[in-house]
């Protein structure tokens, strides 16, 4: 079934772009580069008829989550997570090692820390994974892991109640463009980095599953040494039930995979 709802894509400029993260010095206060919102369709996959996405010809996939480790406000969480997580994937993907080096928890108020992402994205350029890759390991390890395949993946899910609000959504990688991807930088008082942005293209392919549950999971692909595409997503303006008053939260977990 397709549905709607309002995304905020970039632009294209002969300036340089940026997000300032942490501005000013400020903890969670982030200066964004120029963005246009744009009313989407998407399909909601809750519903699809036709088969679902599948990561390793899509570079996403959704996927039942069978564990039961409780995310709050406290890392006591994180070393049971990291265990599922690594034991799940490491069969999923036929990973060789999985290094888990990155957890967000994201909340959907305005005094959060961490709100949802409400740009359309991917995390890394080439240049960045290929740096994240040499700071996450050192020069030597990394060296060794480039002779082979490699992969930056993000794992999602929500956390104590089902997406009501601001679902996270993905375009179909056959429908874009290669001159749909703009770079960003990524100004952090300690450091830089830099993402794929993505411009508006009428031609995008947007998919969701809605009211996803802390039971569900939906993992994608951000670089692969070996091709496959990076997956452009985005926390997307829409609601299910306006006559429910949950917060969105959600859980996103960054890993390293060696195949």
């Amino acid at each position: 079934m397709s549905v709607s709802g309002y995304v905020n894509y970039h632009i294209k400029s002969p300036q340089p772009q940026a997000f300032h993260i942490d501005a000013d010095g400020v903890t969670g206060v982030i200066k964004a580069p120029e963005l246009v919102t744009t009313q989407i369709a998407l399909t909601d996959l809750r519903t699809y008829a036709d088969g679902e996405p599948v990561f390793e010809t899509d570079g996403v996939e959704f996927a039942p989550w069978p564990n039961v480790t409780q995310i709050d406000a406290n890392d006591q969480w994180q070393a049971a997570y990291d265990g599922e997580i690594r034991a799940f994937f490491t069969k999923r993907l036929g990973a060789r090692e999985i290094m888990i080096f990155d957890h967000t928890h994201r909340i959907d108020s305005p005094d959060a820390v961490r709100k949802p992402a409400r740009n359309v994205h991917s995390d890394y350029t080439a240049t960045s994974a290929e740096q994240r890759l040499t700071d996450l390991l050192g020069t030597a390890k990394a060296d060794e892991w480039r002779k082979g395949r490699f992969a930056f993946v993000n794992a999602w899910r929500p956390v104590e109640n089902p997406i009501n609000s601001s679902p996270l959504g993905f375009i179909r990688p056959k429908s874009i463009s290669p001159r749909d991807w703009v770079n960003i930088a990524l100004i952090y008082p300690d450091r830089r980095g830099e993402i794929l942005g993505l411009v508006a293209n009428p031609a995008h392919d947007w998919v969701y599953r809605s009211r996803m549950t802390p039971d569900e999971i939906v993992f994608f692909n951000i670089y692969d040494s070996a091709g496959l595409p990076p997956i452009a997503h985005s926390a997307i303006d829409r609601t299910e039930d306006p006559n429910q008053n949950t917060v969105r939260q959600s859980i996103e977990t960054r890993m390293l995979v060696r195949y």
